[in-house]
């Protein structure tokens, strides 16, 4: 008796528009004029499903075929699959690994199999990987893909692996599986951040990480040199995804990859495992972390952590797991440093000569944004080597670009300017590495302590509280003539600004009245052809995975964000990953008028992009306005885009005011008299951003200046200066 067809997946209208690629307004004309287009087959009146392969025909039938990338169609093939599918997440990965290992020309013939031959290719590719993966064959059970129910998602996951790569697929299962699982608490670990955690272990040969996530570490690792890889995850997805994405790359290069799931505190899967160096991100302020069933675990060799303490716990398990003389590198939060509770075992990381270094983050590194975490550097004693008798601190996060500007927070990885804070970093624990005791200060970033002077009550080894707080290793020539010379730029700057300001022409005024002008909205000259509104598409929400997927990435492209507007600089930001963004963000040409999204806050809401600024590609927060040159002139369009009472009225919200663009109005004037306003805006732009750097300049002499007066270097000028003030 021949079974009945099994049933096709349903979908709502947002995911026709992006089977389609069009937008949700074009789907409900499609229902409404087209009589043709499928009846609902399921969901409510408010939201209808529809037969998938129903939509698919009609598409084909109007020649609309799927617009949607080859990931995009994995993600909805994976929400549409359903629950009695006879493979399981885990082993979708262990295809993604299976189907990595053949050639393009394999998988394309693979894809034209009828469904039952696929599922067969498909359950012996899958099986013959498995015991590389922790957990993906339990029992010893091979995967079973199932033919009704599978084969859409596996058609879906080798054209994925073919178009896009084995990396691309592997980020939307984990993602899937992160989603399926509620977990809480994992994030992603910046590939920036990853590579300068490892480049603190460069030429270590064995590396473990007990809490690896999605493996950036390792693999950051990998790419510094190191051979064979330990990995132990809490969450079986994370470790699988970790084993998968390393043999994916680590292993093709020829690296022993050995990854395993379970709670390292609780359940160290490497007990007797010792190794060249530790790199970690473990979980922070997690008060069930083990303490009252570890009390006499032989790990606490510098003391029982209390049990607010759990990152103590954790540099301690780093350490355990060291040869002697090798070096563990934890990212940690700053309250780490000197919390109360964690006095005792931090004197004791001192005193014995474990802890070498603590380097400060600027905030915006890594989750949680919002503060600077800290990179610890520490060190398992070798037996017949004393202890260093100092402790190296270097401070990143003094940096003013770090900090929130114009209503908005740098959040990310492009909002950190990570090669400063890598070579800062690198260089100072290079040096200091070297030859500890003739370790030379840099003033404001580096300084190696006395363990005499941070054994004190608190025993705080908080970066700043030691590297700012002194200035006594501030040559004072050498400070004298950063002063002079600062002094020097601002008083030419301020020669500018009065230059400027007489030169210009006064401004007469309009009449008895106001002038008025007929006006356009920007969404109706944009639907006349005046203008482009573009922006950029948001990355996907991939997730909830611990760290990045781990990819070699091409280098990233600068990207101009809403902070940079504000604070008047070049591109600070990075274009997003490959495997995340949902479309390449638009480029900015010159010309181009910039407003960012959030308007309130210090500093410019927009300006116009100058030859610097061509070629950098379009940042989250800013709205680009590309205007016909023969139509609109850039720069009246900038004056009256970013005047205060235009912005109030295109903005919603209350404390936080988002732009809606197209509600923007602009005057609708001849293009000649559109010039004459573009030269006064242009004029005036000029000397607001003269005086700003004045202003920076001032505060700069004033931080010197004080500085130096403070510290000792300087000392005041003979008589006053209130003297000379009289006298002048």
């Amino acid at each position: 008796m021949s079974q009945p067809p099994a049933p096709s997946a349903q979908v709502t209208a947002a995911e026709i528009s992006r089977i389609a690629g069009v937008t949700r307004a074009t789907v409900s004309n499609w229902r409404r004029r087209h009589g043709s287009f499928p009846s609902p087959s399921g969901g409510t009146d408010s939201s209808p499903l529809y037969d998938l392969e129903e939509v698919r025909a009609w598409l084909a039938s109007r020649g609309q075929h799927t617009a949607a990338t080859p990931s995009a169609e994995l993600r909805t093939t994976l929400r549409l699959r359903e629950p009695a599918g006879g493979g399981g997440t885990s082993d979708l990965l262990l295809l993604v690994l299976a189907a990595a290992r053949r050639p393009a020309d394999d998988l394309t013939a693979l894809l034209a199999l009828p469904d039952a031959e696929l599922v067969q290719q498909a359950n012996d590719a899958a099986g013959g990987v498995a015991d590389v993966v922790p957990g993906a064959a339990a029992g010893g059970e091979p995967p079973r893909f199932a033919a009704a129910s599978d084969a859409a998602t596996l058609r879906a996951l080798v054209h994925c692996v073919r178009d896009e790569g084995a990396q691309a697929a592997l980020g939307v299962l984990a993602e899937r599986e992160l989603e399926d699982s509620a977990a809480t608490g994992a994030y992603r670990t910046p590939a920036p951040l990853a590579d300068l955690l490892a480049r603190l272990v460069a030429g270590a040969a064995r590396v473990l990480d007990p809490a690896c996530g999605s493996g950036t570490l390792l693999e950051a690792a990998a790419a510094r040199g190191a051979r064979e890889l330990f990995g132990q995850d809490s969450l079986p997805v994370q470790a699988r995804r970790t084993a998968v994405g390393l043999l994916l790359t680590a292993g093709e290069a020829g690296a022993d990859v050995t990854v395993r799931t379970g709670d390292s505190l609780r359940a160290d899967a490497f007990p007797e495992l010792t190794v060249d160096a530790v790199l970690c991100n473990p979980p922070y302020g997690d008060r069930d972390w083990g303490h009252d069933e570890l009390a006499y675990d032989p790990r606490w060799a510098y003391g029982f952590p209390p049990r607010a303490e759990s990152e103590l716990a954790w540099v301690q398990h780093a350490l355990a797991h060291l040869e002697p003389g090798g070096h563990a590198v934890l990212l940690l939060p700053p309250a780490t440093a000197s919390r109360a509770s964690g006095r005792r075992v931090r004197a004791e990381l001192v005193r014995g000569g474990a802890l070498r270094a603590v380097a400060a983050l600027p905030p915006g590194a890594a989750i949680p944004l919002h503060i600077g975490l800290q990179v610890w550097i520490l060190q398992r004693p070798e037996p017949t080597r004393p202890a260093d008798m100092t402790v190296l601190f270097v401070d990143t996060a003094a940096d003013p670009a770090s900090s929130a500007v114009g209503g908005e927070t740098r959040s990310g990885s492009g909002a950190v300017d990570w090669p400063r804070v890598t070579e800062q970093i690198v260089s100072a624990w290079t040096a200091y590495a070297a030859d500890p005791d003739d370790f030379e200060a840099q003033a404001g970033v580096a300084r190696a302590v006395s363990v005499v002077d941070l054994l004190d009550e608190v025993v705080d080894v908080t970066p700043a509280r030691h590297v700012r707080a002194s200035q006594a290793d501030v040559d004072p020539q050498q400070l004298a003539g950063e002063t002079a010379k600062a002094r020097e730029e601002l008083a030419a700057a301020a020669r500018t600004v009065a230059e400027l300001a007489s030169g210009a022409t006064p401004w007469d005024a309009a009449g008895a009245a106001a002038r008025e002008w007929r006006t356009a909205t920007v969404s109706d000259l944009a639907r006349g052809g005046a203008l482009k509104v573009l922006r950029a598409v948001p990355a996907s929400p991939s997730g909830s995975g611990k760290e990045t997927e781990g990819t070699e990435s091409p280098v990233p492209r600068p990207t101009l964000t809403g902070p940079d507007i504000a604070r008047g600089t070049g591109p600070t930001g990075q274009a997003p990953d490959a495997q995340q963004a949902v479309e390449q963000p638009p480029e900015i040409a010159a010309g181009d008028v910039l407003v960012r999204n959030l308007v309130a806050g210090s500093g410019p809401v927009a300006r116009v992009a100058g030859e610097a600024e061509a070629g950098v590609l379009l940042g989250a927060g800013v709205h680009l306005f590309r205007p016909d040159p023969a139509r609109l002139d850039p720069w009246f369009l900038f004056g009256f885009l970013s005047a205060e009472a235009n912005l109030a009225g295109a903005s919603t919200g209350s404390s936080a005011l988002h732009l809606s663009p197209g509600r923007l109005r602009v005057p609708l004037l001849p293009l000649a008299e559109q010039r004459r306003y573009a030269t006064a805006f242009r004029h005036i732009e000029e000397l607001r951003e003269q005086a700003r750097r004045t202003q920076d300049l001032a505060e700069e002499t004033a931080r010197l200046v004080r500085g130096g007066l403070t510290g000792g270097q300087l000392v005041p000028p003979p008589g006053t200066l209130e003297g000379k003030r009289k006298r002048s």
